[in-house]
Parts: structure tokens; C-alpha cells; sequence
């Protein structure tokens, strides 16, 4: 008798976790399915949108001239420049696909809710819903500091390291596959980045962490900091040190935001 009791115990606890795996290939499959839709959304825009990629370059060399025009130098013309035949064609793709992520992100957020929901208390799913809004529209600021202000200073920053005299000058031949992946890098880094805060205070709200916590952490959240910077951006110190000072500033809003969500509960 007791046997069989375990054995229908051991089956209870299987089937919840059975169940909760065929729902994470359903919200998996969605998520899937958003992104290739996004896909085809942004396929008959592939132009424009690489022209907006492609204005933080233009930007960074507009400046660039500028500052050897009041020097007395000449300007320069500088191309995005493709080493075989197919890059292009592969760049396409991959603008199509970083397109794709970032309007489906909504979804993606959504999709996540949906599956950590069951779990939650009624008023639990009513405090995480305001974060399913301000999510999306962290993203696209840290994706839009990234797209008007960091990345044409990074740019120009690139330029100004070609120039070894006044007499001599190195031609910077830039990889569109090469320009496209720094750029698509820094525009998610710097989104999803800036999740942070979101979910800091929603492990708060679950009492997993508090301001406290995270202040005794600080120096070890520095250390992490610092390796996440240094591993999706490239290796220049300037991106680097934005990037994790933009986080950095995240962490310490994220313990102010933790801090508000312990007064309330």
C-alpha cells in the first residue's frame, strides 16, 4: 500500500513537470514564430533600414571632416566595403533578423509573462503587468543612446585613430559585415541591458533580493560587470567603459526601484 502511494506521488510530480515543459515549447514555438514574422515584416524594407544603420557612419564622418576642414586638411569619402561576393547578400539576412528581434521583442516579453504567470498570486500577475510596458520602452532607449549618441562618437573615435601625422594618413576600408555586426552588438547589448532594473525589482517583489543585498554586492556586481562589457563589445576600452558605466548606473537604479517595490509590499 505504501508503495503504491509513493509510486502515485513520484507520478503527480512528473506530470506538473511534464506539463510545464510541453508549455515551454508552445511559448518557445511563439516566440520562434514572432521573430520569423518580424522576419518577413522588415524583408521589404531591408534598404531603408540598412540606410539607418549606416547614418551613425555617415554621422561619425561628417564630423570627422569637419574637424579636418577647420585644420586645413581635405576631406575624405569613406565606403562601407564588401571582400566577396556573397556578403551582402548574408548582411541582408542578418538585418532581416536583427530587425526581426527587435519588433517582436513586445512578444517575447509577453510570452515570458504568460509563462511565469500560473505561478504568481493575483495581485503578483497585476504588479508584473506594468513592467511588461516599461520593458519594451527600455529597450528601445538603450537602443536609441546607443543608435544617436554612442555609436557615431565610437565611429569618430575609430577615425581619428587613422591619421599618424599631418603628412600621413591610413585609409580605413571597413567590412559592411564587420560594421553591420558591431552595430546590431552595441543596439542589443545596450537594450537588453537596460532590463536590468526591471529584473531586479521583480526579484525583489519575489523577495528573492533586497536593496540591502544588492548593495553588499556591489563590488562583485562591478567585477561582472566589467566581463559583460568586455565580451559583447569590441575590444576597444571607450564602447567598454560606456557600456558598463551605463549599466553600472542601471544596477544603482535598480537598487532605488527594489528599494520602493520593499515599501510598498
Amino acid at each position: 500500500m505504501n508503495k503504491n502511494k509513493l509510486i502515485n506521488k513520484i507520478d503527480d510530480t512528473k506530470a506538473p513537470l511534464i506539463d510545464h515543459l510541453v508549455e515551454l515549447r508552445q511559448r518557445l514555438i511563439k516566440c520562434i514564430l514572432a521573430i520569423i514574422f518580424g522576419c518577413v515584416l522588415c524583408a521589404p524594407f531591408l534598404k531603408e533600414i540598412m540606410e539607418i544603420l549606416i547614418w551613425p557612419f555617415d554621422v561619425a564622418i561628417d564630423r570627422y571632416n569637419y574637424s579636418l576642414i577647420a585644420n586645413g586638411a581635405e576631406e575624405i569619402k569613406l565606403d562601407l566595403i564588401a571582400t566577396h561576393p556573397m556578403e551582402t547578400f548574408f548582411v541582408k539576412l542578418k538585418i532581416a533578423l536583427f530587425g526581426g528581434i527587435v519588433l517582436s521583442f513586445p512578444i517575447l516579453a509577453y510570452q515570458l509573462y504568460r509563462f511565469i504567470a500560473p505561478g504568481l498570486y493575483r495581485n503578483e500577475r497585476k504588479a508584473v503587468l506594468p513592467y511588461l510596458v516599461i520593458s519594451p520602452f527600455l529597450f528601445f532607449l538603450g537602443a536609441s543612446l546607443v543608435f544617436f549618441y554612442i555609436f557615431p562618437f565610437v565611429m569618430e573615435f575609430a577615425l581619428n585613430q587613422q591619421t599618424l601625422s599631418d603628412k600621413n594618413q591610413i585609409d580605413l576600408l571597413t567590412k559592411i559585415s564587420d560594421y553591420l555586426r558591431l552595430s546590431t552588438t552595441l543596439f542589443l547589448a545596450f537594450g537588453f541591458s537596460f532590463q536590468l532594473p526591471v529584473i531586479l525589482s521583480l526579484l525583489a517583489r519575489a523577495g528573492v533580493v533586497t536593496s540591502e543585498s544588492l548593495k553588499r554586492s556591489r563590488k562583485y556586481a562591478i567585477f561582472f560587470i566589467a566581463v559583460f562589457a568586455a565580451f559583447v563589445t569590441p575590444p576597444d576600452p571607450i564602447t567598454q567603459i560606456v557600456l558598463g558605466s551605463a549599466i553600472y548606473l542601471l544596477y544603482e537604479l535598480s537598487i532605488f526601484s527594489s528599494h520602493i517595490v520593499e515599501s510598498k509590499n
